[in-house]
């Protein structure tokens, strides 16, 4: 592909991409337990044991020693925890061991919602696997790679699995082994937070080797494609797409400069918007 049709290409990805809603929801309401005839009680209530929900402190009319079958909760409801933003901000910014520290935390307390609907462990535990298998940390990203795929309702091994397999290919595999892998997760059969992840990655990939358009189109991809990956994705591909686009020289200042102010409102009170904030003063 010819430099000017990557220009084009990933000119119109950003004007797309830019079109997208940037809300970012700040969490402030309690995490509550739904039960199916829509009554619920605080997660902070309750313990699980095995498949049964135990309320440990009375709460919504239930009394301590109550118990009741883990599949009668219908859903988690609630504000998502700002620890799942911050910490996947922490992982895309290479920062794999402040990112386990803090969502690790946070997986054990929301480990008994792990298998109901809504349930905000999933994704923290996700974003764990892929901090630890960028560490290299096969024995770690195995086990919480079983749990994950122990909480899914569909059988068989989660394709949060097969990516944490991709990025624990150790650096003496070739880069192109290594893209292979990452590439064949870009597709719509799988699940759009997966093929992110796998973009970015394999961005970051064509960055090390120095293959910079390929690096802009698949970090492009990630908002562009998969923008339901999810938001902090979102601006970590779109931060790290306008790092290219400014060493380019000022014909592309406005698009990275456009990509920066994206990435701000995605990400607002995370590391990957203050790194945001301090490139756009920077370019100005």
């Amino acid at each position: 592909m010819s430099l000017s049709s990557h220009t084009s290409r990933s000119s119109l990805i950003i004007v797309a991409m830019l079109s997208l809603p940037h809300n970012v929801v700040l969490a402030a309401d309690p995490i509550n337990l739904v039960f199916e005839n829509g009554r619920s009680i605080p997660l902070s209530a309750v313990t699980v044991q095995g498949e049964t929900l135990k309320v440990s402190a009375p709460a919504e009319g239930f009394n301590p020693g109550q118990s009741f079958p883990l599949a009668a909760i219908d859903h988690v409801f609630g504000d998502k925890p700002s620890e799942i933003y911050a910490g996947i901000a922490l992982l895309l910014m290479d920062k794999p061991d402040d990112a386990i520290k803090l969502l690790e935390p946070l997986i054990a307390a929301q480990s008994a919602t792990a298998k109901i609907p809504g349930n905000f462990w999933m994704e923290a535990a996700q974003a764990v696997l892929v901090a630890y298998a960028i560490q290299g940390n096969t024995a770690k990203c195995t086990a919480i790679g079983k749990e994950i795929s122990d909480a899914t309702p569909a059988q068989g091994i989660d394709p949060f699995v097969t990516l944490g397999k991709a990025l624990l290919l150790p650096s003496s595999a070739s880069a192109k082994d290594r893209e292979v892998a990452l590439t064949d997760l870009l597709t719509d059969n799988l699940p759009a937070d997966v093929s992110a992840y796998a973009a970015f990655y394999r961005a970051k990939l064509y960055a090390s080797t120095k293959r910079e358009e390929e690096a802009l189109d698949s970090y492009l991809t990630v908002s562009s494609v998969y923008p339901s990956g999810g938001l902090i994705l979102n601006a970590a591909a779109e931060l790290r797409a306008s790092e290219i686009l400014s060493a380019k020289g000022k014909d592309r200042r406005e698009e990275a400069i456009a990509l920066l102010n994206s990435s701000i409102l995605h990400s607002a009170g995370t590391l990957v918007s203050a790194e945001a904030n301090k490139r756009l003063e920077s370019i100005k």
